[in-house]
């Protein structure tokens, strides 16, 4: 009875949020970006809200209690990321773009075809990471209120749909900022109790989970899963160039007024998100004691379930309820973020630049982006009902390695790149998405013998493609490049790009002159 209380408040508070967002989003300022109002505080707890996903509070949690120190490393390549994000990509971003990042890369390139396969691959990157998402969604919900899976993933599929639909980026934030401070006040309760019962000693937590597991000593130490070397690099090399590339991630940075405010933005995700990974230490080490090995096999769903288990063992029903209101919440509010990027890169970026030639009003633009948000929830939903054995933890991983991938070598040779060619962008892009599809059908998540999709040897050993595809997106956009010619005036664009990019305001003629008189 408490679980239902809670899912229900969770849900009705949501949609309360939603009704009152609703009033304000006739725009596309609005719709998209929040128009602009949002303070660096209140994006920055909203860009933890988006990012501290399912995977990080149900998958990362499960993978630390079965592999102990191994299971940390998703957590170590998650928080380094914003450092990236913080020195080379937000602030020019921010300065650049309007509502997606096709607009900020379209101030140094106006080729449609770039506009489109950007477009493409944000719609692609959210689906990926919608299906983690939605699998976690799932888990929990059938395990707590024992309704069958494909309802439940239907289910968190119709609201975060209702959300956007009707509350756009208004809302989205807010149930993402009421959803950061749950799930580090859960997180911290639980983590508190954990240590409590080692008398608020580390070491002693450390020492008994030694003696708990089929690892024993090695359980603090690296390679129960990540046994090779090649797989741990090419797992941290995607979670910590991924995230800067990552569609709901960046749309967030177009939601304040100012550079200064972006900055403070990075600056209070950080924060939060490290405090919050540092937790995940409790719980997948509490789980391991607690809860045992054996039992959170037996359960089943891929260590999914790890923090609901151990919130039962230690404070039984409520808290059991509560860390679940709190989990479905982290749930449905990234999925909401990302079910806004991806009807926006449709609408805006599609629709709007390509089909309608900038043509579009903006009432149309919603309109659009509201009906391409109904489309991308029933895909994601379709695909979620089938990957319900997928640990969300490894299905994140492979997003960001398609994310750090396709965008990545697009967006730093944009922003930093003088010699830099829309074909080079071209090349950067399709290079770097085949390579991490490719990568991804050849290796143990599709092709296995026993249940893989494909039923044979894979012919790659890497769980995670980004040590190959990331590379292979550089070397396409290099190459591209290379083996292309600048257009007419494009050492001007750049100073114009990278003028902007750094001051946030466009270079006049008369600066222009300035520039080329020095």
């Amino acid at each position: 009875m408490p679980s239902v209380i809670f899912f229900l408040a969770v849900i009705i508070g949501t949609l309360a949020i939603t009704y009152s967002a609703a009033k304000r989003t006739g725009n596309t300022s609005e719709f998209y970006a929040a128009g602009n109002r949002l303070t660096g505080l209140q994006n920055g707890i909203a860009i933890a809200g988006d990012y501290m996903s399912a995977a990080s509070f149900l998958g990362i949690a499960g993978t630390i209690a079965f592999f102990g120190f191994d299971g940390f490393i998703y957590a170590i390549g998650f928080l380094v990321s914003y450092l990236i994000m913080l020195l080379l990509i937000a602030e020019p971003l921010h300065n650049l773009g309007r509502y997606t990042l096709a607009d900020a890369i379209a101030v140094r390139f106006e080729s449609r075809l770039l506009r489109g396969m950007i477009a493409c691959s944000t719609l692609l990157i959210c689906i990926l990471y919608m299906l983690a998402q939605l699998v976690g969604a799932g888990a929990l919900i059938h395990h707590l209120l024992h309704v069958d899976y494909k309802l439940a993933v239907m289910s968190v599929g119709l609201l975060m749909t209702v959300y956007v639909v009707f509350g756009g980026m208004v809302a989205t934030s807010w149930v993402q900022i009421i959803k950061a401070i749950m799930l580090l006040t859960g997180t911290f309760l639980l983590s508190l109790i954990v240590l409590s019962r080692f008398g608020w000693s580390l070491t002693s937590m450390f020492d008994y989970v030694k003696t708990v597991t089929p690892f024993q000593e090695r359980f603090l130490q690296p390679g129960n899963q990540l046994n090779d070397p090649l797989e741990a690099i090419s797992l941290h090399l995607a979670l910590i160039l991924g995230t800067s590339c990552l569609p709901h991630i960046v749309s967030r940075l177009f939601t304040v007024k100012d550079a200064i405010s972006t900055r403070r933005s990075i600056y209070t995700a950080t924060w939060i998100i490290g405090a919050f990974y540092l937790m995940t230490i409790f719980l997948g080490f509490g789980a391991s004691a607690f809860v045992g090995y054996v039992a959170l096999k037996e359960v089943g769903f891929g260590g999914n379930l790890t923090v609901t288990l151990l919130a039962d063992v230690l404070g039984g029903e409520f808290l059991t309820a509560y860390i679940s209101a709190v989990a479905f919440a982290t749930i449905l509010a990234v999925v909401t973020g990302l079910v806004l990027s991806a009807s926006s890169a449709f609408a805006h970026d599609v629709y709007s630049h390509l089909i309608r030639k900038g043509l579009a009003s903006e009432k149309e633009q919603v309109w659009v982006a509201k009906c391409s948000s109904v489309v991308v929830g029933l895909v994601s939903t379709w695909l979620a009902i089938g990957a319900e054995k997928m640990n969300v933890a490894i299905l994140v991983g492979l997003t960001f390695a398609v994310a750090a991938s396709a965008n990545l070598p697009m967006i730093l040779s944009t922003l930093y790149w003088r010699r830099f060619t829309v074909q080079g962008a071209i090349t950067g892009m399709v290079s770097g998405l085949l390579a991490s599809i490719l990568m991804v059908v050849m290796g143990p998540m599709v092709m296995n013998p026993e249940d893989g999709l494909i039923l044979r040897e894979p012919i790659s050993a890497l769980t995670n493609p980004g040590l190959v595809s990331i590379p292979f997106g550089f070397l396409g956009a290099i190459v591209g490049t290379l083996c292309s010619r600048p257009a007419v005036g494009a050492d001007e664009r750049f100073h114009q790009v990278l003028y902007q990019a750094h001051t946030g305001k466009r270079m006049t003629k008369h600066r222009e002159l300035e520039r080329k008189g020095a």
